[in-house]
């Protein structure tokens, strides 16, 4: 599904908890890893990239960075829940993937070849969240959307939606963006004035308690400001990563994510801090 033009209004549902997060930026590992202010902490470069993952090099030979970053970013969610993959295998986990254009660097590569080609089939959406879903043995209902900070907020409220609907048990969402390959179309265009900063985050949601307000209007996106002037411009990562902030701060009580792209605005308001305990073993 494409994330498009919202309506005004809202909804409230179920609000989902948030069993883990793992979050891959060009800044480094984990929240803790984000610095305080972007601009500052860019120096002047454009694009904050991230290295290809080690993964095994034979099972993923053919498939482009934007891939192994969405398999990396849902192994350091499962270190986060400190399970193993099995636990989110099978038809009970359902998959919502989001990105502005994480897959522009192939189709760039495929239609511009420079040096090694590229499989056609990797040049759709598609291919990073099939390519985690194979890895991982998620079977369960799925969807993608594809846009700016505003799509990622819907993803986390189309994953609430499908665990209000009893569709799954739990809930896995990925968002991957990548920059390098493409930064010079990005300035071309405009309209993002910070860093390019590459991610890749994994929410996995379940049911929770209390209510998920999802409220859409239209205004302005506005300068650096909120998460936005830690994180840099992260496009359909934005909110995830915003939540993985939020967590790291240990702030109690109710939650707001806000998100702005080309004249939308979409937050969600969790009326009950989400954030769910590890389970450790007795």
């Amino acid at each position: 599904m494409q994330c498009g033009a919202g309506a005004a209004g809202g909804s409230v549902m179920r609000g989902p908890a948030i069993r883990a997060i793992g979050l891959i930026t060009g800044w480094g590992v984990g929240a803790g890893a984000v610095p305080p202010d972007a601009v500052a902490a860019a120096g002047g470069r454009r694009v904050l990239s991230l290295e290809r993952p080690a993964l095994d090099p034979e099972r993923f030979r053919r498939s482009p960075r934007e891939c192994v970053l969405g398999v990396a970013a849902v192994a350091a969610m499962l270190e986060d829940a400190e399970e193993g993959p099995e636990a989110i295998a099978g038809e009970d986990t359902g998959f919502v993937f989001v990105t502005a254009a994480a897959y522009a660097a192939s189709n760039r590569q495929h239609i511009e070849p420079r040096g090694s080609n590229v499989y056609f089939p990797y040049t759709a959406p598609a291919a990073i969240s099939g390519e985690v879903a194979i890895e991982y043995g998620i079977r369960g209902p799925y969807g993608i959307l594809i846009g700016g900070p505003t799509a990622g907020a819907d993803a986390i409220a189309h994953a609430a939606e499908m665990l209000e609907a009893g569709t799954c048990r739990r809930v896995l969402v990925l968002g991957v963006e990548i920059f390098e390959e493409c930064a010079d179309l990005y300035d071309r265009a405009g309209g993002l004035d910070g860093p390019l900063v590459e991610a890749a985050c994994g929410l996995w949601l379940e049911p929770g308690e209390g209510a998920l307000t999802l409220s859409r209007g239209r205004g302005r996106r506005g300068g650096s400001g909120g998460a936005r002037r830690r994180l840099g411009e992260m496009l359909a990562c934005e909110p995830l990563a915003a939540l993985a902030l939020h967590r790291a701060s240990g702030r109690q009580g109710p939650v707001e994510i806000h998100a702005a792209w080309r004249g939308e605005t979409t937050s969600l308001r969790w009326s009950h801090a989400p954030y769910r305990a590890r389970r450790r073993a007795a």
